[in-house]
């Protein structure tokens, strides 16, 4: 028989990806060049040419049996050093081989870390607004998310409400910055203040509390703004990376976990995490993905056509009156719709080809979220859209 939880699940079909396939079939119609379609966050520029040429040569020069072999349960040792070596320079957090474990993108790595420090019936906590997969990546272990009321000043954490929902059952707290869907990028104030919290906490409660950084944007961060590195303000940290974003590679699945070296048991994590590989079948990613990720490890793709994409929308939505946050990093924005109900806000939208994503699933109703990893042509065409369909719908004058 199967499994009715998962049949269950066939009837919450993720919005992000209905409003996608709605988009993909009006462009069909219309040519997807008339459809402003903001629904899916797929990065829009190519991978770096020295990652191209990295594939081509390895595959061309190296041994096929290795290249296409099955790579250690934990990653090719060879690139966790190159990982370890990487973050430790970059970040000054001394990582060796040992923290390091290397999963199929930042989902593979937070499915791990999750179930690495937490058991069923401990709680999660997360804050709104989240990636909306995280109710998934968690409660599918047996732990329970719990999610913090979002801040809308200005998106950091709402304290108030975390200290209030601290108790003995936490086991984790998972944080994604920058994040998506609002684009805020955590402050080191926030930071120090979340890290001084939970170590209080620690200490009260007599057991650890780990901090989960889910990390795919790290490298998306716009002029002027300070991106600190989470693992470094807590020591029960353990960040969850994904090359996805910072080389444009979210086909490849590739990415990592590190264990903070401080961690209580950091040096067995990864080797735990290889055994609960055995249980979830979500290992040993491609081994010559991994060593042609090595040789670029540093490298980013051109990526500041996220930040041009940005400030266009920020400028043309708060001059027509939106209210937003501007971003500091990802390719994000998360303005408040112009009625409270951003469902109906984002229907209205769609007889104007606009494909704008409703944000109660992210745990903020009355926002909405655009992912404008699009081209910039099409970007400043949709601004007139927008403009329509602000006046025509809800009489702004601008």
């Amino acid at each position: 028989m199967i499994n009715e939880a998962y049949k269950k699940m066939l009837e919450g079909k993720s919005i992000i990806r209905v409003l996608s396939e709605y988009a993909t079939a009006r462009g069909k119609e219309i040519g997807y060049e008339n459809v402003f379609d903001y629904s899916l966050g797929n990065p829009s520029v190519p991978c770096t040419k020295n990652y191209t040429d990295a594939v081509i040569r390895i595959h061309q020069e190296q041994d096929p049996v290795a290249v296409h072999g099955y790579s250690p349960s934990l990653g090719i040792e060879s690139v966790r050093s190159t990982v370890a070596e990487s973050l430790s320079r970059r970040f000054g957090v001394p990582y060796k081989t040992e923290h390091i474990f290397m999963t199929s993108g930042a989902a593979g790595a937070v499915a791990h870390a999750v179930r690495c420090v937490t058991k069923p019936g401990d709680e999660v906590l997360a804050f709104a607004p989240f990636f909306t997969e995280y109710t998934q990546y968690i409660n599918q272990t047996g732990a329970v998310l719990k999610l913090v009321p979002a801040n809308t000043v200005d998106f950091q954490i709402n304290f108030e409400a975390f200290e209030s929902m601290l108790n003995e059952n936490v086991a984790a707290v998972l944080v994604n910055t920058p994040n998506n869907p609002s684009g805020v990028v955590y402050s080191a104030a926030t930071l120090q203040r979340l890290a001084d919290i939970l170590r209080a906490k620690q200490e009260e409660y007599g057991h650890d509390i780990f901090l989960i950084s889910d990390e795919p944007y790290r490298e998306i961060v716009f002029a002027g703004v300070d991106a600190p590195y989470v693992s470094g303000f807590y020591d029960n940290s353990i960040s969850c990376y994904s090359f996805s974003k910072s080389l444009s590679l979210p086909g490849e699945r590739i990415g990592y976990l590190a264990v903070n070296p401080k961690a209580t048991d950091a040096d067995i994590i990864a080797v735990i995490c290889g055994q609960i590989s055995r249980g979830i079948g979500h290992n040993c990613p491609s081994s010559s993905v991994q060593l042609a990720m090595a040789e670029v490890i540093d490298e980013t793709s051109d990526l500041s056509v996220y930040e041009t994409n940005m400030n266009l929308l920020y400028d043309a939505l708060t001059r027509i009156g939106f209210e937003v946050v501007k971003p500091g990093g990802t390719f994000y924005i998360f303005p408040k719709a112009l009625e409270a109900d951003a469902n109906a806000f984002s229907m209205k939208a769609k007889k104007y080809d606009l494909i704008l994503v409703p944000a109660d699933n992210f745990g903020c109703p009355g926002y909405f979220r655009m992912a404008y990893c699009i081209d910039t042509e099409k970007v400043k065409r949709s601004i007139p859209v927008l403009e329509k369909f602000a006046r025509e719908e809800y009489g702004m004058k601008f």
